[in-house]
């Protein structure tokens, strides 16, 4: 092999090398990313409590750090006001359980009572989510799942 046919090559070796660093290197700074979202709510019946349960797939090239979340109805000030991750401070946390390497499956349950479910506004209710992955990169989605209350 002649010696610029070989200089050639290890020079085409480390643009592709420096190529595949800044690949991983920018995938570890992507924002989480949400799937596979979905919200199940049962109404109170007699004397049993009702529930709501939201569930997601969060996947953060660095890993999850948190998730939170929060529903709220369609017809509240963040229909007219976007939703910030500022309101999302004092949303509650999920539990994530690890999927693999990078993702975690979120489930998030809470109990609703008739007194919880009768001063609640009828019709079409959101989830909202704050995902932060462990480098600080964060995703807001302020309909990641929907679910009606009759």
């Amino acid at each position: 092999m002649s010696r610029r046919i070989a200089l050639s090559i290890a020079a085409g070796a480390v643009v592709l090398a420096g190529a595949g660093a800044f690949a991983l290197a920018y995938a570890g700074e992507q924002p989480p990313a949400l799937a596979d979202s979905t919200a199940r709510y049962t109404a109170p019946d007699g004397d049993r409590d009702g529930s709501l349960t939201f569930v997601t797939d969060v996947t953060a090239g660095s890993g999850v750090k948190s998730v939170k979340v929060l529903a709220w109805p369609q017809n509240s000030s963040f229909a007219k006001e976007k939703l910030t991750k500022k309101d999302m401070a004092a949303a509650e946390t999920a539990v994530c359980t690890s999927s693999d390497d990078d993702t975690v499956r979120c489930t998030y349950t809470v109990k609703v009572t008739g007194p919880d479910a009768e001063s609640s506004p009828r019709g079409i209710w959101h989830i909202a989510v704050l995902a932060t992955a462990k480098d600080g990169t964060t995703t807001l989605n302020p309909e990641a799942a929907d679910f009606s209350v009759r």
